[in-house]
């Protein structure tokens, strides 16, 4: 993933005509993390060594959500280290990169071509990890739910700020906010400020990603959101790249923040905590400004431990 090599090159650029939201830059962010966060061999042996195999192999169902590049990348990996077979669902928004590093995998060790199959339809699976919406999580629930299974749901990303950050503090968020176009469940769609936070802070800090409209997806998302709120006589602010609103919810559309007031920290933490909806809190302490889009091997999905989930199975 992080050499040149030329049928790698080929599916990455496949990756990006098949969806213009994987952009070269995304695809890199995305592949990268992986290498350094998940594919180093200490890390693995570490994070292994606490778990037990399983008994015996079972065949685990694996659905994939398609919003940013490799996003079912851990899910494979754990099913891949707990020795189960799988048989994985692709997202057609992302069914390039994950088949083409498989593939290349089973080159390697052609003892795995009949353990790990793409296919369109699961059957037949003593056990499910589905992740999508809310709405077609309805679905999985319906149809998997006599089996043992993970079933995600919509989940999204906050921040704290508490009115002392540093322009560079806050370019960092902008990471957090904007990496892969705000469409990762760790991505930040709100953040939470004290009483007479001063705004201009934040929409100056955020000023280097102003280059996001030159994307035309994320422009026209942008277009669309201010053309709603000026029919609706909505309040925003704006630096002509992001729509503040205020509003007590933690998901926004593409181009949107959200924004609420705070006035007990620790009891913001405590209500955060007890948020289904809530995949991760940026603050500066747990989670550093510019770190969320590097989830560790032990950052597992909705907090649900897949590793222990296929290991007792």
């Amino acid at each position: 993933m992080s050499g040149g090599d030329e049928a790698w090159l080929h599916a990455k650029d496949m990756a990006t005509s098949r969806n213009s939201w994987f952009d070269p830059e995304n695809i890199e962010l995305a592949t990268s993390g992986i290498v350094t966060q998940l594919l180093q061999k200490d890390l693995l042996t570490k994070w292994a060594s606490a778990y037990t195999t399983a008994a015996e192999a079972k065949k685990v169902g694996i659905v994939m959500a398609g919003n940013i590049p490799m996003v079912g990348f851990h899910d494979f990996l754990c099913g891949f280290v707990s020795g189960h077979d799988m048989q994985i669902k692709l997202s057609s928004k992302d069914d390039i990169l994950l088949r083409h590093t498989v593939e290349k995998l089973k080159e390697w060790a052609p003892a795995l071509n009949d353990h790990i199959i793409f296919s369109d339809n699961l059957k037949g699976c003593d056990a499910y990890i589905a992740t999508g919406s809310n709405n077609t999580s309805r679905y999985f629930e319906q149809y998997f739910s006599k089996w043992p299974n993970i079933i995600r749901k919509n989940r999204t990303s906050v921040a704290i700020l508490r009115g002392d950050e540093t322009p560079e503090e806050l370019k960092l968020l902008g990471k957090d906010m904007f990496s892969y176009y705000g469409l990762g469940c760790r991505n930040v769609t709100k953040v939470y400020v004290p009483e007479g936070y001063d705004f201009q802070l934040l929409l100056n800090g955020l000023d280097s990603f102003k280059e996001l409209m030159l994307h035309h997806k994320y422009k026209n998302n942008y277009d669309y959101q201010l053309a709603i709120y000026l029919l609706n006589k909505v309040p925003y602010m704006t630096n002509d790249f992001v729509l503040m609103i205020e509003n007590k919810v933690p998901f926004s559309a593409v181009s949107v923040l959200h924004y609420e007031y705070y006035t007990s920290e620790p009891t913001l933490l405590q209500d955060l905590q007890s948020d289904d909806n809530i995949q991760c809190v940026v603050d500066n302490r747990q989670i550093g400004y510019g770190s969320s889009q590097q989830p560790s091997l032990t950052d597992y999905a909705d907090g649900v431990d897949t590793m222990m989930f296929l290991s007792t199975l």
